[in-house]
């Protein structure tokens, strides 16, 4: 059975405010990405990793990332689109033929484990649809588009979605390529595109609250102070 992560380092990051894209900003001396890269390559349930970045940075995740570092796994660097989604199914079709599982990972969560792809992968080899999550620590309210809430969900029934997703290789491609045959829009993640149709069940595993997307500067100080507290552990 082959594993391919699809590593996901192609968005703007608009709200960083920084001319250096966030998945190359440097922290404790490395790119952002590096760290979700190292998890994988460490990873005995990964045989192979897809990189997805811009056209202009292909050369410099090859150069000053893949090769600097030894990231012997990665397979193949290639163009991302327009949406995530975009990005995702170019991903899948760079995908080795033997591809039996993928796990699609945000190049911005740093903080995955070998712990959270293991359980990943235990769900998906059950179910072939297995996303990783969190439940929230507060009360989450549904609301209309007049501000008014609507509705309190029970928060044992609330989860916050993380990455990686893990799919069977064939189910998450033929969701892709149903999806592709429509107007695409308000899809945020891999799971809406297999839930919405493929119309098969997604199970949830745990993730951990310390596997952060980085998306504001924010987000840096704490990323900085994890990485701090992982170095003083090891």
């Amino acid at each position: 059975m082959k594993c391919t992560a699809i590593v996901l380092a192609a968005g703007q990051g608009k709200r960083m405010k920084s001319k250096v894209q966030k998945q190359f900003l440097i922290l404790q001396g490395r790119p952002l990405l590096y760290y979700s890269l190292a998890c994988f390559q460490k990873n005995d349930e990964i045989d192979e990793i897809i990189i997805v970045t811009g056209k202009d940075s292909i050369d410099y995740c090859k150069n000053e990332i893949v090769d600097l570092y030894g990231f012997t796994k990665v397979r193949n660097i290639v163009e991302g689109g327009k949406e995530r989604y975009d990005s995702v199914y170019a991903g899948l079709t760079a995908c080795s033929a033997d591809t039996d599982y993928v796990f699609i990972h945000d190049g911005a969560r740093p903080f995955v484990t070998e712990e959270i792809i293991k359980r990943t992968k235990e769900g998906v080899l059950a179910y072939n649809a297995c996303i990783a999550a969190v439940p929230p620590k507060d009360t989450v309210k549904i609301v209309d588009d007049r501000g008014i809430v609507t509705s309190t969900p029970r928060r044992s029934s609330v989860w916050s979605v993380q990455t990686p997703q893990a799919f069977s290789y064939q189910l998450i491609k033929e969701a892709h390529d149903l999806a592709r045959k429509e107007i695409m829009c308000d899809i945020t993640d891999d799971a809406m595109v297999v839930e919405k149709y493929k119309n098969v069940d997604v199970y949830v595993v745990e993730g951990a609250y310390e596997n952060i997307k980085i998306t504001t500067p924010e987000d840096i100080l704490i990323a900085e102070k994890n990485l701090e507290k992982i170095y003083k552990k090891s």
